[in-house]
């Protein structure tokens, strides 16, 4: 899920800094908790588990430096999944045989799902660092698994009631970058809250994301527009695609409101689409600047302090959420043990984090309706707009789109 050159080399040069250690692997204690992180450490996906794993270690660091959980130091040891499934087993695999007691996937469930089905299989605690498909979790893992991120349905839903009720967007056109599950969640909520609004989709298309060109679907984008009114564009893709689609479409003179899911924030693959405008992404924290909580100010220069660097998109922080309760978890149950940490986590109800209120049940392990920030990228700059959470949770026939 990368659009620049540039980022992706920062990201492998920063896992590089990161993971020097894990070519020869430090011994650990044999009380210490083992965090294990199967993640991409190289290829297309390591520019998003770059982010997410640095703040994971400046979650090591907050709890080591307060003395450990249950008096115990909290230990990190790495594999590469080179952002490819078959490697990502045996990197699951790996991090098990070092010890692991919680293993951590890569950002994406598609990709990330072979490391954890074995931590499932070893009864070990799993965690998607950022995956937003609802199978990352007890559906698609197993009922110790979980995801620290917002089911991707919320994005969508986000799109359309705030920009039903704050922009007055009445039609839509859906165009569905049909490649991996994440984007068809995105486009699944979209397509469940804007009639409940009142909106209209007046047309939709497809594309992949490997796809050179979307001529034809703009095509059919200006034939629908001529025909009609056409108010937005929900746009459901990651990078580099995503990227690549938003230039062709402004090439085009195609200057509609475009929504898209959290994937395509930050400013790092701008480059490729010159003054880009109007253009709106849902975020569960901001990297510009301007997050009106101060715990995320002090959060991000403890991860600069660490790393020399700020994170380049909102999928650094999830992690830290999902790890606070977790930790939570653990000093209640009074243990590591998985079943009894996963039954206390299973209790918890709108329980306070560093991004808002988070839920868990022994059916769900993904939030379908924690809040979100719209953010507008313009000027290759990111703005924060205002906080929005949606009316109504996400039913579970849209979050596993069992519609048709």
């Amino acid at each position: 899920m990368i659009m620049h050159t540039r980022l992706l080399r920062r990201a492998l040069a920063g896992l590089g800094l990161l993971l020097s250690a894990s070519v020869t692997q430090p011994s650990h204690a044999a009380d210490d908790i083992v965090f294990g992180f199967s993640v991409a450490m190289s290829g297309p996906m390591a520019a998003y588990d770059d982010n997410s794993t640095k703040m994971a270690r400046v979650f090591i660091d907050d709890i080591n430096a307060k003395g450990g959980l249950l008096g115990r130091k909290i230990k990190a040891v790495f594999a590469d999944t080179k952002s490819d499934r078959a490697e990502g087993a045996k990197a699951g695999q790996e991090v098990l045989r070092q010890g692991a007691d919680v293993v951590f996937g890569t950002c994406d469930y598609d990709f990330g799902a072979p490391a954890l089905l074995q931590a499932q299989k070893a009864g070990k605690v799993s965690i998607f660092l950022c995956a937003e498909d609802p199978k990352a979790g007890i559906a698609g893992i197993g009922p110790y698994s979980f995801t620290s991120s917002i089911a991707a349905q919320v994005q969508g839903a986000v799109g359309a009631e705030w920009g039903y009720e704050k922009k007055g967007w009445k039609t839509g056109y859906v165009l569905l970058d049909d490649t991996i599950e994440y984007d068809k969640s995105v486009c699944a909520g979209f397509d469940w809250m804007f009639p409940i609004k009142g909106g209209k989709i007046v047309g939709r298309d497809t594309f992949k994301n490997g796809d050179s060109s979307i001529a034809s679907q703009i095509t059919r984008l200006r034939s629908t527009m001529q025909a009609q009114k056409v108010d937005m564009i929900m746009l459901c893709t990651y990078l580099p695609g995503g990227g690549s689609a938003t230039r062709q479409i402004r090439a085009a003179g195609i200057d509609l409101p475009i929504f898209n899911g959290s994937s395509m924030d930050g400013t790092y693959w701008l480059d490729a689409v010159p003054n880009l405008s109007n253009f709106f992404v849902p975020v569960q924290a901001s990297i510009y600047g301007d997050d009106p909580r101060p715990e995320i100010a002090q959060l991000i220069e403890r991860y600069k302090k660490k790393f020399n660097e700020a994170p380049v998109t909102q999928y650094a922080f999830p992690i830290y959420s999902v790890l606070e309760l977790w930790a939570k978890a653990v000093e209640k149950a009074g243990t590591t043990d998985t079943a009894k940490v996963v039954a206390v986590m299973n209790t918890f109800k709108d329980e306070p984090t560093v991004l808002g209120v988070r839920s868990f049940s022994d059916k769900l392990h993904i939030q379908d309706r924690a809040p979100y920030m719209v953010v507008e990228i313009a000027d290759k700059k990111g703005k924060v707009l205002e906080p929005w959470r949606i009316s109504q949770a996400v039913p579970n026939d849209v979050l596993y789109r069992l519609k048709k």
